[in-house]
């Protein structure tokens, strides 16, 4: 699935006189080109001396929340970072609570796959990792192995769709 992160800008001076105008930026362009089409709107704005503007809506970012006056370098480095990691990125992101950082480095050295479920996750490890006896499997309980896991701070996992758990390490 394609993520195409958007911003809407808005003119404050002709906002606060009850005038909607503003413009849709895709916001993984380089930040010289979404400052340009800042300028510009401002520029035609209806009202004289507009020079102030707020992000009003924002798409193409997950579950990720952009501030009214969260600066256009701060978005566009979100918007390029889901765009190399799509909507798990965002979700990513969005559970490290904006740490640029630390999302890469959860992508990069801390992912471990996708998964049906969490349960699926501590079958496949468990099974690689040593060796069941037979008559023991069934009384293996995987599903609450894998939450265990998860609320001991060892795992964490972004859902991205049904059955699609995003596994990583606490690193």
């Amino acid at each position: 699935m394609s993520i195409e992160p958007k911003i809407y800008v808005a003119d404050l001076a002709a906002y606060n006189n009850g005038i909607l105008h503003g413009v849709w930026i895709d916001a993984s362009e380089d930040i010289e080109t979404i400052q340009e089409q800042v300028s510009a709107m401002l520029a035609a704005s209806p009202e004289d001396m507009a020079e102030e503007y707020a992000v009003h809506d924002y798409e193409g970012f997950g579950g990720l929340s952009i501030s009214e006056y969260e600066g256009l370098e701060s978005i566009n480095q979100k918007a390029l970072f889901i765009e190399e990691f799509g909507e798990l990125g965002a979700g990513v992101l969005d559970y490290l609570g904006d740490d640029l950082d630390e999302a890469r480095k959860a992508m990069e050295e801390c992912y471990s796959g996708e998964y049906e479920s969490l349960a699926d996750y501590a079958r496949q490890l468990t099974e690689e990792t040593g060796e069941i006896p037979e008559h023991l499997e069934f009384y293996i309980d995987y599903e609450r192995m894998g939450r265990d896991m998860e609320l001991s701070g060892d795992i964490y996992s972004i859902e991205t769709g049904y059955r699609q758990v995003h596994v990583f390490w606490g690193c």
